[in-house]
């Protein structure tokens, strides 16, 4: 990277003196539990609706749980998949899991049985934690043809009593004699094991990521990888000395995993958890909790400003809200700031990267590109080096674009057990995005779309974000996604899922006309479906994949 216009770092003139200065973060995320115990015990650290635990309660709680692993033959190294909701249960699991000297594989709750069979059998998972009616509905089964030798299951109706019937609409399940019940290993008062305190260059988590294309590949994030960027949202985010923290993205995913559970545990914050994302429920939490600060998808901030009970008080406690795992309109950020007061702050950040590695600073605005409409993501951290750079892998010019690749503390060091993907998405241990972006000047970065996001209409590429931005500018869309599909003449032609706002009406043929009167004659949309809802995943990001396979099929 010698001569590297990049490594010259243009972007630490945008950072504010807090952003700017050095880290030195504790050695893990079970470190921070023992500083946070040591200064403040009893502060709230998990808010479960009506239901509170202290720092000392979930220190207490998760010691348990790591000694019962331990007595049933967990070793250190072993891996502990947890498949939860954002519950306490998930954070007394994965305290539990590291404090036993384990690693972490976070699972979708969503996931069916071939995907998490696929993980467990991958991971060479031991032990697995899950909801009790996951295991008695089709994990059992699974379980049974993996490696998987201990069980604990969840009840998530534990620590509260309020039982909102818009999310927990469950009811308890008899204990079954294959699979140890959380709650009761928690609060049986088990010891820890007092030899296995996680390192530094221990792997954390095997974060499963389908990458660019291909069977999921375990991102291998490390205890270091985690500390950075908790330590660098603790310093870098002026927030109260008590924080309290919305988990809004679940908790399995990267984003929520680091930019809500760790750095508010990092913290010494409060991290109020609603199960699952449901948006009158998150309003009433918001009321409730008071919180400072929340990160999610951009379909989650729609869905709540969509909401017919959404009111600007309902934000009025928040000091930061950020976006990221999904494309973040301009449109978007200017009618949620008129309407609830809050900037939504653009964020970049993939599994591979331990979530962000661009965000908007907290003193300024993400500018928009004049030529695309782009809405920055944000510059890189002090530590961080991201470059631009074309097919070949030579960088390109400030402005032009390329794949956007990144090198820092919290790039992973490969994926598990695959050398051969390792190689070809780390080179010299710089992870190659799959994302086209470009780079100001002034260190901006701009993420145009996915690589194999882009449509060759007639030979002329077309990037989706472009023409969705567009579409988010009129007033009766509420989701928008684009995909590139056969077309005889064309080769591919451009295609809109939309969903519209509460109450509005538009048909396809006037949200056709809308683009063409606002993008070249290649780029508008020449068919349009109007949709309930766009399918999402579990983080909230729009899956193209199935709108493209919808297309297809129709």
């Amino acid at each position: 990277m010698t001569g590297s216009r990049y490594a010259a770092k243009p972007w630490l003139d945008l950072l504010s003196d807090a952003q700017r200065a050095p880290v030195d973060p504790d050695d893990s995320l079970v470190h921070a539990l023992r500083r946070a115990v040591a200064e403040t015990p009893d502060r709230t650290f998990l808010a479960y609706f009506d239901g509170r635990l202290s720092y000392r309660e979930v220190d207490e709680l998760s010691d348990s749980v790591a000694g019962h692993l331990a007595a049933r033959g967990l070793a250190r190294g072993d891996r502990v998949a947890v498949l939860l909701q954002n519950s306490p249960h998930f954070v007394l699991a994965v305290l539990g899991a590291w404090k036993a000297g384990a690693t972490v594989v976070p699972v979708n709750p969503m996931y069916k049985s071939a995907e998490v069979g696929h993980v467990l059998r991958d991971g060479e998972v031991t032990a697995l934690i899950c909801a009790d009616r996951a295991w008695e509905a089709y994990l059992r089964e699974t379980a049974a043809n993996s490696p998987v030798r201990i069980v604990l299951t969840a009840c998530e109706l534990d620590f509260q009593t309020r039982t909102d019937p818009r999310v927990l609409t469950f009811e308890r399940l008899v204990r079954t004699a294959d699979a140890d019940d959380l709650t009761a290993v928690a609060r049986a008062g088990h010891r820890a094991p007092g030899d296995r305190d996680p390192a530094p260059d221990d792997i954390a988590l095997i974060s499963y990521t389908s990458g660019t294309s291909g069977t999921p590949k375990g991102a291998t994030n490390t205890h270091g990888n985690i500390m950075h960027n908790a330590e660098r949202q603790r310093t870098g985010l002026p927030l109260p000395e008590e924080p309290v923290y919305f988990a809004l993205a679940p908790l399995f995913h990267i984003t929520g995993m680091v930019c809500q559970f760790g750095a508010c545990l990092n913290s010494g914050g409060t991290l109020v958890l609603a199960y699952r994302f449901e948006a009158g429920t998150v309003l009433d939490a918001f009321a409730e909790h008071r919180p400072h600060y929340t990160v999610g998808p951009s379909t989650a901030f729609m869905a709540l400003a969509a909401h017919p009970d959404v009111t600007r008080e309902h934000f009025a406690s928040f000091v930061n809200i950020s976006s990221g795992g999904a494309p973040l309109p301009p449109a978007l950020v200017e009618k949620f700031r008129a309407g609830f007061g809050p900037y939504i702050r653009n964020g970049y950040g993939l599994t591979e990267c331990t979530a962000p590695c661009a965000s908007v600073p907290p003193h300024l605005e993400a500018p928009v590109d004049p030529v695309s409409g782009t809405l920055a993501v944000g510059v890189p951290g002090p530590d961080t080096v991201v470059r631009i750079v074309d097919d070949a892998g030579e960088e390109v010019p400030f402005g032009e674009q390329g794949e956007i690749v990144v090198s820092g503390p919290q790039v992973v060091p490969g994926y598990w057990r695959r050398p051969d993907a390792t190689a070809e998405t780390f080179p010299g241990g710089e992870l190659r995005t799959g994302d086209i972006g470009f780079m100001d000047a002034q260190g901006w970065l701009y993420v145009v779309d996915r690589k194999k996001d882009m449509i060759n209409a007639s030979g002329f590429k077309v990037w989706p974000r472009e023409v969705e931005d567009v579409l988010y500018t009129h007033p009766a869309v509420r989701e928008a996604a684009v995909v590139g599909v056969p077309d005889g003449y064309r080769g591919e032609t451009v295609k809109a899922y939309i969903s519209l706002r509460p109450g509005a009406d538009a048909d396809g043929d006037a949200l056709a006309a809308y683009c063409k009167e606002r993008l070249a004659a290649y780029k508008y949309p020449r068919q349009v479906e109007i949709l309930p809802d766009l399918p999402k995943t579990a983080s909230g990001k729009i899956l193209r994949r199935e709108l493209r396979s919808r297309a297809q099929d129709s």
